[in-house]
């Protein structure tokens, strides 16, 4: 064979061997990438991926809240919410998840009796004192505000969803986030409406609670002849914290206690709302019965109250971050201006009408309107903290008690005042 052909069919055969070997490195460089895409994109598919970034962010929201004063300031349901948010509009999670739907129908549900287990309207009437009054003036002057701000901020950005909005906010400052919750799912508001509206609304209670722990003043002058000291005097924390208090009776009994009469209350609540209000959500009637129940039976339902406490409040963490996840910051920043001057100006008239009718006509201390607004706004453990970070050891059980009746009252006040609000005329 001459050389010459003998030569370039070694080089031909070279050639074959370096095409059949780069050929795989370089489908091998862009293996990687494309198989970490695609993985992502699968894990937005797995149920127990999407739970588990839920329980993550729901988890650092308590505890930064718990062990930063960044976190005290914000709070956990905002900074949770802040995290779902930006991690769903970074791709991490999904908008839409079945997780989602998980839990703001079932989780949400049974977080409403957990956290009234403690609300004994008896209880509530004979400790409350003076406490009491100041915190119907506040849940009056709620309302009072809502009837002043939506003709004038219709919240137009959010089409049909605008005074659904207005009555799950009237509910959150009448009773607390739970109650928002219980509205929003009642009138069936869609989930980027809940998401702004909660961003927006939980800066505007932070701002809101600086300014009455720098209002109120520390001291004992609190004090109630009505009450008795020793019995008020509890150690509360942060609902967050609830689990970790050293007086806590948290054991696996009261856990396995507290959830079978969670689900029992729901089932009874989804039967007697099909019987008696059908094509409506069971989430009031899931509240009153668990209500009726707790007064009826105190000492059974109170026991397992701070179990119920931890319970219920890890689940709304849960809800917070679902709500966050469904959100498009897009969405939310063209929202959250309507919503944010509806919030501000709701908050500034109920206080401004707390003070006038509270202070002026029927001569209360101005403590306890501080107080009073700062369990109708936001619910019983934080005014029962605020009681306690001023000192006032006889409120602090009462703020307890008060708020639970916000819980307890709020939803159907809202729901009632929604419909209301449709026949106001409202400035184009």
């Amino acid at each position: 064979m001459p050389r010459s052909h003998t030569r370039s069919h070694m080089l031909s055969t070279i050639n074959k061997n370096i095409k059949s070997t780069t050929g795989p490195l370089t489908q091998l460089n862009a293996t990687p990438i494309s198989t970490i895409a695609s993985s992502f994109a699968n894990l937005h598919k797995d149920n127990f991926y999407v739970m588990s970034i839920i329980m993550l962010v729901s988890t650092l929201g308590i505890k930064l809240e718990q062990e930063t004063k960044f976190g005290k300031t914000i709070s956990a349901p905002l900074l949770t919410m802040g995290m779902a948010l930006l991690i769903a509009n970074l791709n991490i999670i999904p908008f839409a998840s079945s997780v989602y739907s998980f839990i703001n129908s079932n989780l949400v549900a049974l977080a409403i009796p957990c956290l009234l287990l403690d609300s004994n309207l008896k209880r509530v009437v004979k400790d409350s004192g003076s406490l009491l009054q100041a915190f119907f003036i506040a849940g009056f002057s709620t309302i009072i505000a809502t009837f002043i701000t939506f003709p004038l901020i219709p919240l137009k950005s959010l089409g049909d969803e605008g005074w659904k909005v207005a009555a799950a906010l009237a509910a959150r400052h009448i009773g607390g986030a739970i109650n928002f919750v219980a509205v929003s799912e009642s009138l069936s508001m869609n989930g980027s409406a809940v998401s702004a509206a909660i961003a927006a609304d939980n800066v505007v209670v932070a701002l809101y609670f600086l300014l009455l722990f720098s209002l109120a003043k520390e001291g004992s002058d609190e004090q109630r002849k009505n009450t008795n000291d020793s019995d008020n005097d509890v150690q509360v924390r942060d609902p967050e914290d609830a689990s970790s208090n050293g007086n806590s009776n948290i054991s696996l009994a009261t856990i396995a206690t507290t959830m079978t009469l969670a689900t029992s209350l729901v089932t009874l609540g989804k039967i007697a709302t099909k019987i008696l209000f059908p094509q409506t959500s069971a989430l009031p009637m899931i509240s009153i019965l668990t209500v009726i129940a707790a007064t009826f039976f105190p000492s059974f339902f109170q026991h397992h109250a701070t179990t119920g406490t931890a319970i219920g409040v890890l689940f709304m963490q849960m809800f917070f971050a679902a709500s966050g996840a469904v959100g498009s910051i897009k969405l939310v920043m063209q929202q959250a201006p309507s919503l944010f001057l509806f919030s501000i100006m709701q908050v500034a008239i109920h206080f401004l009408s707390l003070v006038g009718i509270g202070k002026y006509i029927f001569k209360l201390k101005a403590n306890e309107l501080y107080l009073a607004s700062n369990a109708a706004v936001g619910g019983p453990t934080t005014a029962a903290a605020m009681a306690q970070a001023k000192n006032w050891k006889a409120l602090v059980l009462p703020a307890l008690l008060v708020g639970i009746l916000g819980y307890a009252t709020a939803t159907p006040i809202a729901l009632g005042l929604g419909h209301l609000l449709l026949k106001l005329p409202t400035l184009t």
